[in-house]
Order: C-alpha cells, then structure tokens, then sequence
C-alpha cells in the first residue's frame, strides 16, 4: 500500500509540474515564444543551419531551408539573440520576449572576408574645434576613413550645450557631416562623433565644441502671423528680423523692460491667456501669471505695463486691476471699476505714482480713459462719453503726456470694426488733447501707438480699415505732417 501511495504521488506531481512552474517567491514562470529569420546582408538570400541561442541561455536551435528558426517555451523577459554559422560574421539582435506572445527577428549576416580593420578615430574637417562666432545654422562636417573599402561606415552624433542638460542624439548617419539649424545665439556646443563599421564596436572622436554668435542689439519688437499664430520678432537697426518665439505657441503683445532685461508678452495656455517672460533672445521662457489669466473683452486688444524697476507688472482681468512679481509672487487686486466696466489696458507711469485704463463695456465701446493713483482713486478724466474704439495707452517719460488713439468716425459694430483711428496726445498741464498725425491715408487705421525711447518719434501700426489687409509698423516725428516712415510689415510694435 505505502508502495502504491507513493507512485500515484509522483504521477500527481508530475501533472502539477508539467502545468506551470513556481519560483522561489511563489510566483509563477510565464512563457513566450520567439520566431525568426536569418538571410545573407547581400542577396537576402536565406541561410540554412545558422546556429541560434540566447543569452541568457535557452534552447539552441538551427534553421531550416528557408531561413526560419523557432524557439518556444522561453521565459518572459529581455533576451540578445546571437547567430552563428560558418563563413559569416556572428550577428547579434536583441529581443523582448512577452507572455503569451511571439516575438519576431530576422538577422542579415555578413560574409566573413577576413579579419576586421577597424575606421580611424573621426577627425574634426569643421567648424574648427573651438571655433567662435558661429552662425545659428552651422554644419558639421568630419572624417573618417577604413582600409576595408567595401565597409559602409555608419555614424552618431551627439550634441550637448552650457545653457542647460539637453543632449541630442542623431545616430545611423551616412554621410561626414550634419546640418544644424535653429541654435540658440550665445552659446557654446560640444559635439562628439562616433564610427562603426558594423563589424567593431563604435570608434569615439576627441570632444569637439564651438560658440555661436552673439544675440544681436535689437530695438524694435513686433508680432507677424506665421499660420494661425502670432509669432514675436525681434528687430535690429538694419531691419533684419530675428524670430524668438515658437509658432506652434500664440505669442503677442510683446512689452521689453530694460531695467530687467526681460521681454514681457502674452501667450495662449490651453482655454486662457497668461503673461510670459523671456531673455531678448527668446531663451529661458517662464510662465509668470497663473491663478488669474489676463483676460478682457478681446485678446487682440488687451494690454499690460511694466514698472520701471522691472520688477513688477499690472494687468487685467476683466474689471479688476491685479499687481504681480516679474517671478509671478505677489499677485494682488489694486483696482476694481466702479460700474463695472471691462479694463482692457493700462501703463504705468516711469515715476510708479499713477495709472492710465481704458475701460469700455463687453463689446469694446462705451469706453473711458482714466487715470487712478496707487490708492485707487481716479485722479484724471482723459476721455469719456464718445462713441467708437480707443486704445494704445503709453505715458510719456515725464508723465506729463499720454498717447492714445480714437476711431473719430464713431462707428461701432459687434465685430469691433474701426474705421477711422487715429493718434491723440493728451497734455495733462493743459488738460487738453490733440492729434498727433493729421496726414493719413483714408480708409486706413492707426493704432498700437507708443513713445519712441527719446520721445521724439512715435511707432504704431498701420492698416487697411478693412481688417484683413497687410499690417505695417511706421514712424513718425512729433509734431511733423507727411513724414510717415514705413519701417516693417507686422503689427504691435515695441521700442525701447
């Protein structure tokens, strides 16, 4: 009886074994499967008994007339497959082996013509290592060489700056060079190659490096459609435009504070409108608004200020004034309208002692201009009770004088159309306005208008009244008629 009670144990256990196996942790060992192919690099001709096994270790198998091998009941897990026949090179292929799955791979193997000389270590053919002063769009080229003139050498790049840790990676290259476009002004690159024959392991050149060219002085800021977007661009005294934000990004109002060094502008973040600082190259992008979007009647005529410190900036929120750190800290409410109205934009004045709004109703009219002090209360009247669009509120240096525009045709319709805007300056020890250019093409707007940094010129945008025409950025001298400059195609100008 003991006799037969241990035979039906074994034939129970060897039916339990046979159905799964248990590791040391209780956990069950799970299988996949693994098929290929192997066929000659050159004719892709199929070849028969390759060896084939793994590492780790597993079942060694060999391949049939066509090329094609299987290896079942292999343990999950991540597996370098080698394959082995005389004549040929020995081929490796990793493989990712999943439960329950057949996983696929096909070796090309090369025919062994004898020992393998390994390629020279890549030289440098240019920029020269160390080179500075590079253009934004470099090419790099290199060389090297292998005695075996039927290797193809293949090669890898990699790229690494001293702005931050990116590090790309442009591998399976043919050619002794590579093209690089979009890099960032002021800044140094190292670049290592790397060579392969397919036959050795990879060939490191030294570390090479170059610097790109300086940021250039720019005054002028503008915005362009590129597509749908609004892009920013900045703009040197030869009018040579320097795109520095991404068009995949809506980027507009661009407001640069010298003091800080930074450039302001607003930028759409999913279903909101937020501020955003940059470096005048369009590097070191941050978000600086956050609990509270800048928001108003219309986005494309929306407008903030800067202190003169650079440390601060205002903006709006509907009927609500708030006050934020350049670091996006301190956000506080310093003004709220008293009926109500919407404050689409505002300017600080250079001594802080006082703020010019604008403020009209959901549509953009019944509009006012006004101006409160750091309290919030309203010390000056500039204009209210007239019909059509105001706006490009920008204080004078002094703070004596404000510029504004007005649509003096008075006309209003629900899609804010203006057709007749022109520049005003208010004198406030006169307590008077008058407009600034009285030369304008008929049919055409301007508006977007701001002080020249000496203050005896004005940049604004001009336009057809048409709303879908070319916008173009002039200059004029105060005071002066007929003397419109046409400076750059673009809208929202800045100048600093």
């Amino acid at each position: 009886m003991k006799h037969i009670n241990s035979i039906f144990f074994l034939i129970v256990f060897s039916v339990l074994y046979s159905c799964s196996e248990e590791k040391i942790d209780g956990t069950d060992v799970v299988y996949g499967k693994i098929t290929g192919k192997v066929v000659s690099s050159d004719t892709f001709a199929p070849l028969q008994n390759v060896k084939v096994f793994s590492s780790p270790s597993s079942s060694i198998v060999f391949t049939d007339a066509e090329g094609n091998f299987v290896i079942n009941n292999i343990k999950v897990g991540e597996y370098a497959l080698q394959a082995q026949i005389d004549g040929y090179l020995t081929k490796f292929e990793s493989v990712t082996v999943n439960q329950d799955q057949t996983s696929e791979v096909v070796f090309e193997m090369s025919i062994n013509s004898g020992p393998n000389v390994i390629p020279t270590i890549p030289t440098i053919v240019a920029p020269l290592d160390n080179a500075v002063n590079q253009p934004i769009s470099t090419k790099l080229e290199w060389n090297a060489t292998d005695s075996n003139t039927a290797d193809v050498l293949t090669y890898e790049v990699k790229i690494r700056n001293d702005k931050n840790a990116d590090v790309l990676v442009f591998s399976d290259i043919k050619e002794k060079s590579l093209q690089l476009n979009n890099l960032t002004y002021g800044t140094k690159y190292f670049w290592q190659v790397s060579v392969t024959d397919s036959k050795s392991a990879a060939i490191l050149s030294p570390l090479f490096s170059f610097s790109t060219l300086p940021f250039p002085t720019t005054r002028y800021l503008l915005v362009q459609k590129v597509n749908s977007n609004n892009v920013i661009y900045a703009v040197d005294d030869a009018s040579k435009l320097y795109r520095i934000t991404n068009p995949e990004n809506n980027s507009w109002r661009p407001r640069k504070n010298n003091q800080s060094g930074k450039i302001a502008f607003i930028q759409s973040s999913g279903a909101q409108n937020h501020i955003f600082m940059m470096n005048p190259d369009g590097t070191n992008v941050s978000q600086i608004t956050s609990a509270v979007p800048i928001a108003g009647f219309n986005p494309d005529f929306i407008g903030y200020s800067w202190n003169a410190a650079g440390n601060k900036i205002i903006y709006p929120y509907f009927d609500k004034l708030y006050m934020i750190g350049s670091d996006g800290s301190g956000l506080a409410k310093i003004f709220q309208t008293p009926d109500g109205k919407f404050i689409s934009e505002c300017d600080w004045s250079s001594d802080g002692t006082k703020i010019a709004l604008k403020v009209n109703d959901a549509d953009g009219y019944n509009a006012k201009i006004y101006v409160i002090n750091m309290a919030g209360e309203i010390t000056d009247q500039i204009i209210s009770g007239q019909s059509g669009a105001i706006g490009s509120l920008n204080f004078s240096v002094t703070g004596q004088k404000l510029l504004y525009t007005r649509d003096v045709s008075g006309y209003e319709n629900p899609m804010y159309r203006q057709l007749d805007m022109r520049i005003f300056e208010y004198n406030f020890a006169t307590l008077t306005s008058y407009q600034i250019l009285t030369e304008k093409i008929t049919g055409t707007n301007d508006y977007d208008a701001r002080y020249s940094p000496n203050e005896s010129e004005i940049i604004f945008t001009n336009s057809s009244n048409d709303g879908i025409s070319v916008k173009n950025i002039l200059k004029t001298t105060v005071g002066a008629t007929n003397s419109r400059q046409v400076l750059f195609a673009g809208s929202m100008p800045d100048w600093e």
